[in-house]
């Protein structure tokens, strides 16, 4: 019984969390940390009670009052002056659903575009948005950021105190400013997304992305950014069932079993990214889908053609520079002209030192090494890429290169 309890809060949080903390956020007048402690502590409060008198018919009304009430103790115990006793003790006495009229058809999406304030930056709007939001934690975010959990604490605790401190409005945007707030919601929902793909367990939350991208598609059907972000999940998802084999092990784009890939979703993906691209407005999401399509469309009998996609990394490190893409840049380049073409390229982005903590490059080092015959040095390199991968799939994938590198090296 206390188990079936505990998957049900489970589903609850993962269902619920957003409005109760949305709720919060305007029921304390934009105190976000207040908001999510509440939040919180009404869980842990239904961790404790749910399994001895069960879950209550109105499993979130009796959240977001529980939440409501500590906010109100936490409320009148820090405040010293009578007005804002007065305030709260004048508060109705149930708490207002979070419910707005606006011309956002999804609850949950209209959150997003709510808390991405164009007043912060965009790293600071994405990082607030999935921290109160998607209930990810702050180490959760700082990996998809690629920083310190330490850091990412600091930038979510600054973006709060600005919002808090210039007085922004909790409030939903209305449809001619959503535009505003468009590249940041596309950016939480792709992390979304990613958290999901990276973590089998997670798989809900790449289903929940999708579907939100295919609201906001409709809702904004001129952004072809939007429609980039669509196609991107829809092929990246369709080859979800050939990226782990039978033993939870990963496997690599060029090894997996295309027969397992959805061609009908690989289809419709494809489509959504030629009708974006055709606007002439090309942006780092629809370059993103286009690469993801030259892989997932290249015939079964035909290699893909790395001189495409290696152009396609050029044209989006224009669009949208980063060190990641270089990376990506340098191993497309790599595949089509040789790893002694992609060394220099490598040790470029290694040298910068802006991605010495991703298990990435160094694994990508590794691999253009390993191909190079250079296996001592590429050893080296897969020894401290696993030192820093996140996953344990990821490390096993690394221990069986570093093992087939001994085995070579022994005949």
């Amino acid at each position: 019984m206390a188990t079936e309890v505990r998957h049900r809060i489970a589903a609850i949080y993962a269902d619920g969390w957003s409005r109760i903390v949305a709720t919060m956020i305007r029921f304390t007048g934009g105190d976000w940390d207040l908001a999510e402690e509440c939040a919180q502590d009404a869980f842990t409060r239904a961790l404790r009670k749910w399994p001895e008198s069960g879950v209550p018919d109105q499993p979130l009304a009796w959240l977001t009052t529980a939440a409501r009430n500590r906010a109100i103790d936490r409320m009148r115990r820090a405040s010293n002056e009578a007005t804002k006793l007065q305030e709260v003790a004048a508060m109705d006495p149930e708490p207002p659903p979070y419910r707005t009229d606006s011309d956002i058809p999804d609850e949950r999406l209209e959150l997003m575009f709510t808390c991405c304030h164009p007043s912060l930056n965009l790293d600071a709007q994405v990082a607030l948005t999935l921290r109160s939001l998607t209930g990810m934690s702050t180490g959760e975010i700082a990996r998809a950021f690629l920083v310190s959990e330490r850091a990412m604490g600091q930038r979510i605790f600054r973006a709060k105190q600005k919002v808090a401190h210039a007085g922004i409005p909790f409030r939903v945007p209305p449809a001619h400013l959503l535009p505003d707030r468009l590249p940041a919601v596309l950016h939480v929902l792709y992390l979304l997304f990613n958290e999901g793909y990276g973590d089998p367990g997670k798989a809900r939350l790449c289903q929940e992305a999708i579907r939100l991208a295919r609201v906001l598609t409709r809702l904004m059907p001129d952004e072809p950014e939007a429609a980039g972000v669509l196609a991107l999940m829809l092929l990246h998802d369709a080859r979800r069932r050939s990226r782990v084999d039978a033993a939870g092990d990963l496997v690599p784009l060029d090894e997996q079993d295309r027969t397992l890939w959805d061609q009908e979703q690989i289809a419709e993906g494809a489509t959504i990214c030629e009708r974006a691209l055709r606007r002439g407005r090309a942006g780092p999401f629809q370059l993103q889908a286009a690469i993801a399509a030259c892989h997932a469309t290249a015939p079964l009998a035909e290699r893909t053609d790395w001189a495409q996609i290696a152009g396609l990394y050029a044209e989006l490190a224009r669009v949208a520079p980063s060190p990641i893409v270089e990376l990506n840049r340098a191993v497309a380049v790599g595949m089509a002209d040789g790893p002694e073409a992609a060394l220099p390229l490598v040790d470029a982005i290694a040298g910068a030192g802006r991605l010495d903590g991703y298990h990435l490059l160094h694994a990508t080092r590794a691999d253009v090494l390993r191909r190079s015959g250079r296996t001592r040095e590429a050893a080296v390199h897969y020894r401290r890429a696993l030192d820093l991968a996140p996953t344990e799939a990821e490390r096993r994938f690394l221990r069986n290169r570093l093992d087939s590198l001994h085995q070579e090296r022994l005949e």
